[in-house]
């Protein structure tokens, strides 16, 4: 918006400019048509022009183009830092229409909002707590500027917004992190992160003071380790997947061991059941038949006997027959 403003002012004072050539030219020409009078004096008067008018614009013009430097307009998530000669005020500008001296003061807008420093090309190589080699791609570093801190950093920082989070910075906090972490945990985002993330804190908390840049996420796409290790992890899943395997499958022969066992066990018991059924039953036959041989039964027998055989003696329960002869 400045720099429309500006144009507009120098348009203004080369209008005024051109027209008061243009009135100079036309003056000219009428008096020397007076000189030589061609025309009186009366028609001079009512043909000649001042100017005042193109001075005016003139100055317009320049008021418009001074006005142009003399304001800024702070957008939301900036704040404005004012330097006079080269001298930076304590004190920031807010959000939006603030004037300042043309030419002599200038505003740095100084960005507050979230923003991303993306290192897609960077390879940071560093080692886990087991001394293995890993190579770290992909970082995305989200920090913000304090705005209350925003004329410390401008006066204090050389080429700031780049220079506040650099690759050094990025590189030194996942050195550090990863030292401390396993190969397992190393690769978990969820545990790297996070650790890198309070490290380059701490690093800027150092530097600059506490809160001035504050790190809100770190974003490491890829921690790659070298082929032997990559092999050897290969290996390690392999036998793990194996023994799994094993596991399970002597589960299965544990647990159909046991099936089968019960299932005799059952058959057993029925067999013994069967066989007690059948012993009950015949002894209760037994019993049966027992209570079944009454004293008639007995002599009746016996005349049986007699009839048969002859005389027969009987003696309790052992029974001799015997024939007279």
């Amino acid at each position: 918006m400045n720099v429309f403003v500006g144009i507009v002012g120098v348009l203004v004072v080369v209008g005024a400019f051109i027209f008061g050539c243009m009135k100079s030219a036309r003056n000219m020409i009428l008096d020397e048509q007076l000189q030589k009078e061609c025309i009186s004096k009366e028609e001079w008067n009512q043909k000649h022009r001042g100017y005042g008018g193109n001075i005016l614009g003139i100055l317009m013009g320049i008021i418009i183009f001074a006005f142009a430097f003399s304001f800024v307009i702070i957008p939301t998530g900036y704040t404005g830092v004012k330097t006079s000669f080269g001298q930076v005020s304590a004190n920031t500008l807010p959000n939006g229409f603030n004037l300042k001296l043309p030419f002599v003061q200038h505003i740095e807008k100084v960005n507050n909002k979230q923003q991303d420093v993306v290192f897609d090309k960077s390879k940071i190589s560093s080692e886990t707590s087991e001394r293995n080699a890993v190579t770290f791609k992909g970082i995305t570093v989200t920090y913000q500027i304090n705005p209350e801190k925003s004329a410390w950093i401008y006066a204090n920082v050389s080429d700031y917004k780049n220079n506040l989070i650099g690759e050094s910075l990025v590189g030194s906090a996942i050195k550090t992190t990863s030292k401390e972490l396993t190969p397992t945990d190393v690769t978990n985002r969820g545990i790297l992160e996070p650790k890198v993330r309070d490290e380059m804190q701490s690093s800027l908390d150092g530097k600059y003071g506490k809160d001035v840049i504050m790190v809100s996420k770190v974003i490491v796409k890829e921690a790659a380790f070298d082929k032997e290790y990559d092999e050897k992890i290969a290996k390690k899943q392999q036998a793990q997947m194996d023994y799994e395997k094993q596991q399970i499958e002597n589960k299965k022969n544990i647990e159909k061991a046991e099936a089968d066992a019960k299932v005799k066990k059952t058959q057993a018991k029925a067999e013994a059941d069967a066989t007690k059924i059948a012993a009950e039953a015949e002894s209760k036959a037994n019993k049966k038949i027992v209570s079944s041989i009454t004293e008639k039964l007995i002599e009746s027998k016996l005349a049986d006997a007699r009839l048969k055989h002859g005389w027969v003696t009987v003696k309790g329960a052992d029974t001799v027959v015997t024939k007279d002869k």
